[in-house]
């Protein structure tokens, strides 16, 4: 089928045809092209602008070939230049001049609109999916350590003692978030462009509402300029899948570094790990440290995204149809990272041990010291620079805090008592944290549970 037939005295030249064609990505649009069609020839008859019978032979034509593709039994070629036209054509070969009818009252303006729109849809429904999943082994795995005391870092310092359930649940709160986002970006995808023409509206009796319900949309898009011309809610899905792409990067940023042997605080199962070609001992984090490099590419896809829409003029423009391969991109891209993830983590070994001991070192019991201080009625500013003097001391004789006696302890401060030093250890310095949100394994697994409610 060429629609240029009827305008046009010459051919594209050489390969123009080809280089213009968005058949070789845009192809993977079918089933949603298809189902769109049908609703459309449904529409059409219901409202008399075609035959029964035409609609009839139409909507069978259509099934047929979605079976055929779906079969592998169709084979795109550029000539058709896009899905659409690529099933028009066949519909028209298969079934003669009835298929010729199908494009009433439509444009292939809200015709791709509306693909993307469903396929959307769709993609969000499957990546919030996994996101439950990666949630749900989050929990699984938090709720075993709520008493496993690992540092706390700031600045990649050591900075105070924390559960490894604590840190585990901020990640939860991270993926949370993206959820909500895609949830989000859901509402706004879910609104129906088709009926919308070329940028105008159409000149017939069409029935849009019905349209929409056969559709499963929960509105339609109310201005057909703007219908055909948005694509906010494609960025808005590759936007949320950077900043979760984002996350899952400092995840992975932080079992690589847990994974070396400068930390040890977990191994990466086998599976999920390789090799050296030349060096037989190692046992390389390749995994996490792809999905780290992949988080560059979800980046490139919006910026993709946001440069070809950032000059257009309204309506629909030849750029937008470089849509789709950033947002096939970005949507394969997090959905495999993610599936990847959640395996990695749930495989995870986990070295309870060599986290306490870390946890041991670096004066991350200074603060709870100060506090300690401050509980007996010290200004806490005065606490800060006593236990800052003593830390100082402490290095100079290359000791912890807990090292020194009461009585070099006093020469400091005479509010120290006996009772400092089991305000000292590790789990007392986590289990001290009594504020909502905090690190002690009681409001851990407060966070735990309300997490588990949100979840269902």
């Amino acid at each position: 089928m060429d629609i240029r037939k009827g305008r046009f005295s010459k051919a594209l030249s050489g390969d123009t045809g080809a280089w213009a064609a968005s058949i070789a990505f845009d192809q993977r649009l079918y089933r949603e092209d298809i189902t769109g069609s049908i609703a459309h020839c449904r529409m059409l008859a219901k409202q008399e602008i075609i035959s029964a019978e035409d609609a009839a032979l139409i909507e069978s034509g259509l099934r047929e070939i979605l079976d055929d593709i779906d079969a592998g039994n169709v084979e795109f070629t550029p000539e058709t230049e896009d899905i659409h036209m690529s099933v028009e054509a066949l519909l028209t070969e298969r079934i003669g001049a009835a298929g010729k009818r199908l494009h009433t009252a439509r444009s292939r303006n809200d015709q791709v609109a509306t693909d993307i729109r469903l396929y959307l849809k769709e993609e969000i429904l499957s990546t919030a999916g996994a996101l439950k999943d990666l949630r749900v082994a989050l929990l699984d795995l938090a709720e075993a350590h709520t008493e496993t005391v690992m540092p706390g870092y700031t600045h990649l310092q050591h900075a105070q003692p924390v559960s490894f359930a604590f840190h585990l649940m901020a990640y939860f709160q991270m993926f949370s978030r993206d959820a909500e986002r895609f949830w989000d970006c859901y509402k706004r995808t879910d609104c129906m462009p088709l009926g919308a023409g070329a940028l105008s509206g159409v000149g017939y009796d069409t029935d849009r509402a019905f349209l929409a319900e056969e559709l499963d949309f929960a509105r339609i898009c109310d201005n057909a300029m703007d219908a055909v011309s948005d694509r906010d809610f494609l960025i808005e899905y590759i936007s949320s899948a950077s900043i979760c792409m984002m996350h899952l990067s400092r995840f992975c940023e932080e079992l690589i570094l847990w994974n070396s042997g400068e930390f040890a605080f977990i191994e990466m199962d086998d599976a999920y790990s390789t090799g050296s070609s030349i060096m037989p001992q190692k046992k390389n984090p390749d995994m996490a440290e792809l999905i780290r490099g992949k988080t560059g590419r979800v980046y490139g896809d919006l910026i993709a995204i946001l440069t070809v829409m950032k000059g257009l003029p309204l309506a629909y423009n030849k750029d937008m149809q470089e849509d789709k391969l950033p947002l096939f991109d970005a949507a394969d891209t997090l959905k495999s990272c993610l599936s990847v993830f959640c395996g990695m983590l749930k495989t995870v070994t986990v070295r309870t041990e060599r986290m306490e001991t870390a946890a041991k070192t670096g004066f991350m019991n200074a603060t709870d010291a100060a506090d300690y201080l401050a509980a007996k009625g010290v200004p806490f500013r005065e606490c800060h620079e006593i236990i800052g003097k003593l830390v100082l001391h402490c290095i100079a004789k290359n000791a912890n805090i807990e090292d020194i006696s009461l009585a070099e302890l006093r020469t400091f401060s005479d509010r120290f008592e006996a009772d400092i030093y089991e305000k000292l250890t590790p789990l007392a310095c986590m289990n001290a944290k009594l504020s909502e949100g905090s690190t002690a394994a009681k409001r851990v697994k407060e966070q735990i549970a309300r997490a588990r409610k949100d979840l269902k």
